[in-house]
């Protein structure tokens, strides 16, 4: 996996973001199983509660499109600082698997890798909605 690429196109996503009231714009990519890349911007409202981030774009892109085994997803904010996932979107990460790693970019050439499990430590995902028995 090329997680300079991802980065790249998670930076050309983020000119895409629409922002007319906090002005910080975020880009995302990912790439899943089948080799697809998917991108996403955030997307503000006026009602701030119907507001997007750019990681739940692009997974929500992808899984509408079928494609759910997520391997990796690249973030980017501001270039001058590294852009962390909101705790909803790593909720939403973790939705679709505990390996997945998280890119952390700044450009091109500086960037982190995380996995998942490190950003949302001892995280309440599928296998913990499995059936138990009532004792």
């Amino acid at each position: 996996m090329e997680y300079k690429l991802l980065v790249k196109k998670a930076i050309e996503s983020r000119e895409k973001a629409y922002t007319p009231y906090s002005n910080f714009k975020v880009g995302a990519a990912l790439q899943t199983k089948s080799g697809k890349i998917y991108t996403g911007c955030n997307i503000e409202c006026a009602s701030y509660g119907a507001t997007n981030c750019a990681e739940r774009t692009a997974i929500y892109k992808a899984v509408s499109e079928g494609d759910k085994e997520i391997l990796a997803i690249a973030v980017v904010g501001a270039p001058e600082e590294y852009t962390y996932p909101c705790g909803i979107c790593r909720q939403v990460i973790v939705e679709f698997g505990k390996e997945i790693k998280i890119i952390i970019a700044q450009t091109e050439e500086d960037y982190k890798v995380y996995n998942i499990k490190e950003l949302l430590p001892n995280s309440f995902s599928p296998e913990d909605l499995t059936e138990r028995e009532c004792t």
